[in-house]
């Protein structure tokens, strides 16, 4: 089968790679039809992610049908269509049980990461009852791709995570995929303003669209001068960092109030410095995490009801052929006004 390889940072190719089998009962093994580049595979090529080797099949994101599955699991049967979640779960570890499923002691992230991932034909889920989802008959699998990780990740790790309330302020720093899941589902909880952060303007302009009340440029090295302008010098009550690099979160840092909540999304690479000499006395809270995908079941009925529409946040769409034009317009998002790409293998 055809599959987009790691061979080293800044390196990658679609190669011929053995078709994956079932290894254990709780296997399942699923044929991709749809699939999307993730910013933390660009993060990976980076050499950000050393735990990912070299031969590895990149991405953990996908809809698909089942192909094959263990005696072990009970859920599903060949020539069911599904999602794949981006996260593995045993279901009956310790953290499983705490709904840590990110540290699950059998899962957590391990596609494109310690196991090969759905950048591919065909790949294997390891404990498929727990980490796959049925697809409803006639839904737009593209916007099922979503739930793989962005929307959960938006959500958990940046609306749940920083305790998004009614009448609140709300800045996302960083307009990318996640910045706009975490945009899209914060609005579930009516926040009163949610300013959004970027450099540049395109996806400033459809963050207002997604409903956005502030988009503010960031480029000008006055983000938090503006902010601070607009919520009168007070700051905002939680602040999503939706990047991942040390600029993004010293802003989030400078605009919090008392009070307030910073909930870091993106993949840092590179250590950042807490000022903690300023923010020991401004009771704030400051979360981290993966995501758990554990919202996955209430997102998905969300998208199958239409009140949530995530297939808006697609702009590009490729054939498996594509897979590398795909990966140089995804990494050169801001010129190419991409968001999300969808990889079709079908």
């Amino acid at each position: 089968m055809r599959a987009l390889t790691y061979f080293g940072p800044g390196k990658k190719d679609i190669v011929e790679k053995p078709m994956p089998k079932v290894e254990n009962s709780t296997d399942a093994v699923v044929k991709i039809t749809k699939t999307t580049i993730c910013g933390t595979d660009l993060h990976i090529l980076s050499g950000d992610v050393p735990a990912v080797t070299e031969g590895r099949i990149l991405g953990h994101e996908g809809v698909g049908i089942i192909e094959e599955v263990g005696e072990g699991v009970k859920n599903f049967k060949k020539g069911d269509r599904v999602i794949i979640s981006c996260i593995t779960s045993c279901g009956k570890c310790e953290n499983c049980k705490k709904g840590l499923y990110a540290h699950c002691e059998d899962g957590g992230w391990i596609l494109g990461h310690l196991i090969d991932g759905t950048q591919a034909e065909y790949v294997r889920i390891p404990h498929a009852d727990n980490s796959l989802y049925h697809i409803p008959d006639g839904s737009d699998e593209e916007a099922l791709v979503m739930l793989s990780d962005i929307l959960p990740t938006g959500f958990e790790i940046g609306v749940l995570n920083g305790n998004v309330q009614p009448g609140q302020t709300v800045a996302i720093i960083g307009a990318g995929p996640v910045g706009m899941a975490a945009l899209l589902t914060a609005q579930f909880y009516s926040p009163a303003e949610i300013i959004m952060v970027d450099l540049n303007d395109s996806r400033l302009d459809t963050a207002l669209k997604f409903g956005a009340t502030k988009a503010i440029n960031s480029g000008d090295g006055r983000a938090i001068e503006k902010i601070k302008e607009y919520t009168n010098g007070k700051g905002v009550d939680v602040a999503i960092e939706a990047v991942g690099i040390p600029a993004t979160f010293d802003i989030c840092q400078e605009i919090v109030k008392p009070g307030g909540y910073i909930a870091n999304v993106g993949v840092h690479g590179k250590p950042v410095e807490f000022h903690i000499e300023k923010l020991w006395i401004s009771n704030i809270t400051l979360t981290t995490g993966l995501v758990n995908t554990s919202t996955t079941p209430m997102l998905l009925k969300t998208v199958t009801s239409k009140k949530l529409q995530p297939e808006q946040l697609i702009t590009h769409r490729f054939t498996f052929d594509q897979f590398l034009e795909a990966y140089d317009v995804f990494k050169q998002a801001a010129e190419n006004e991409a968001m999300k790409v969808i990889i079709s293998n079908e």
